[in-house]
């Protein structure tokens, strides 16, 4: 069956969320149900979809050729079908939160918010429905300048000096690595296609794949890994709901996505496993998640201390591609899921706080769970998910990646994984200890001070989603268990 239309419309549900949005300048609240409205018809648009390859199909559609035998093209395979429902489901959260925030903390350029954020929702789509190479990278590149006006969306020097490292960072990474890549891979393979079990093997030397597998790994600048990751933490200067979007719904998660698909469909599991030298991205991700959790340890700024966590836990998921196991592979793009529910309820929880009282800084969160029980109650439910425990859902996805690491016989990644449990519990629970158990005793009289409805309702919309992938698992697991399959 052709789902070529579905596809197309998925893909303009959001640009015309944008047109919308800047149509109704004049009206601030008519912008508001345009972004809703769109996120809503994109994520009915993706379930459709999602369901079709559940089903065995694989939608498929081709626009033109840049040249022959190199279209656009689009095509949604299970991974793509992940990445998708995530970021559009998200997005309706994230809009409801925006509602909130924007309102709350009067932020002004309402039209241009609201118009990149859709922006940027089609660029993710565009990417998670990129049928070759050559596709996804110029969604990634649109995803990259469709998000800078966020991250300087406040007009300040130091937000401008954020805009010029993120920029920089990413588009430097894509264009000097990436896109050589992309093109080398064109020149010896002869096409860019996704394609079950790879394309290289038997196409380049083992030298080559390994030059390219290098290019490819830190090309993709939107994964963090070290020392490609300082982009990611000075970008928290944006306000809370893009700081959502750049570390659960977009940015981060077209990243680790995109190393996903090189790692499964362009090199293939079983060329990366018998590559000579490939364990050094298993090295240098175990390093990245060690590494990044001990600089969070250190951030007394909530967003930063986050933003490092993201840095760490994202480097979960290019190491379960590295391992090249099934196991690995499968927990790795749960990972994707797991972590964009935790970090996000936990990037709603540090909004809500700044909006209802105005505190940025972990040292100065005590008794705040007092004063913003839900909000904190949220909190905790995205750091314990985080750090692994039961009952929430990221326990399944570093349980397949100490699966995929025992396949392989790594023991010292065993360590590692079990390890970050440890630190991600080190830099969390001193802050739900500040919220709960203050130095200096009970409040006496700690008034209530919840930050507004659609705030809190979309955090715990985010906080609930946390747990449900604990206790129903099966859907997301049955998504991407074809990944493990390739040939």
């Amino acid at each position: 069956m052709s789902h070529a239309p579905q596809l197309l419309a998925a893909l303009a549900a959001p640009i015309a969320g944008a047109l919308l949005v800047w149509a109704c300048a004049r009206w601030p609240r008519l912008q508001e149900l345009a972004s809703l409205a769109a996120a809503i018809a994109l994520f009915g648009l993706v379930v459709s979809l999602a369901a079709a390859v559940m089903a065995g199909d694989a939608p498929r559609v081709a626009l033109f050729d840049i040249v022959p035998g190199l279209p656009v093209a689009f095509a949604l395979e299970p991974l793509g079908a992940l990445f998708a429902l995530i970021a559009s489901f998200l997005w309706i959260v994230t809009t409801v939160y925006s509602i909130g925030y924007v309102r709350a903390n009067r932020e002004g350029h309402q039209t241009r918010y609201y118009a990149c954020f859709a922006a940027a929702l089609a660029s993710a789509i565009g990417v998670a429905f990129a049928g070759n190479m050559f596709t996804l990278f110029l969604f990634y590149e649109a995803l990259t300048l469709s998000t800078y006006p966020l991250v300087t969306h406040s007009g300040t020097e130091e937000a401008r000096r954020a805009g010029r490292t993120y920029l920089g960072f990413l588009l430097s990474t894509s264009i000097l690595l990436q896109l050589f890549a992309i093109l080398w891979t064109w020149v010896e393979v002869g096409t860019l296609d996704f394609r079950a079990g790879g394309i290289l093997a038997g196409a380049v030397s083992e030298r080559t794949a390994a030059v390219l597998l290098v290019l490819y790994m830190f090309g993709i600048g939107k994964a963090a890994l070290m020392p490609l990751h300082a982009w990611l933490p000075a970008a928290m200067v944006a306000p809370t709901p893009v700081s959502a979007l750049l570390h659960a719904v977009a940015v981060v998660k077209a990243g680790v996505f995109t190393v996903l698909k090189v790692l499964v469909y362009i090199f293939g599991l079983d060329f990366v496993a018998s590559m000579a030298g490939s364990e050094w991205l298993i090295a240098v991700a175990s390093a990245t998640i060690v590494i990044a959790s001990l600089i969070a340890l250190r951030q007394d700024d909530l967003k930063r201390r986050l933003a490092y966590s993201t840095v760490s836990q994202l480097a979960y998921v290019v190491l379960g591609g590295a391992l090249a196991t099934g196991f690995g592979v499968v927990g790795g793009a749960m990972h994707i899921a797991t972590h964009a529910f935790g970090k996000i309820t936990l990037f709603f929880c540090a909004g809500a706080i700044y909006t209802a009282a105005h505190k940025r800084l972990v040292s100065e969160l005590d008794g705040i769970g007092y004063r913003m029980p839900v909000t904190m109650g949220a909190f905790t439910v995205g750091a314990l998910g985080l750090i692994g425990l039961p009952p929430f859902a990221a326990l399944w996805s570093k349980w397949y990646l100490v699966g995929g690491a025992d396949e392989g016989s790594l023991v010292p990644v065993i360590a590692v994984l079990l390890g970050s449990s440890l630190l991600n519990a080190l830099y969390f629970v001193p802050i739900l200890a500040r919220a709960f158990f203050p130095a200096g005793g009970l409040p006496v009289a700690a008034g209530r001070e919840e930050a507004p409805w659609p705030i809190l309702a979309a955090t715990l919309v985010a906080a609930l989603g946390t747990a449900a992938l604990f206790f129903y698992p099966q859907a997301l697991l049955e998504l991407v268990q074809p990944l493990a399959g390739s040939p």
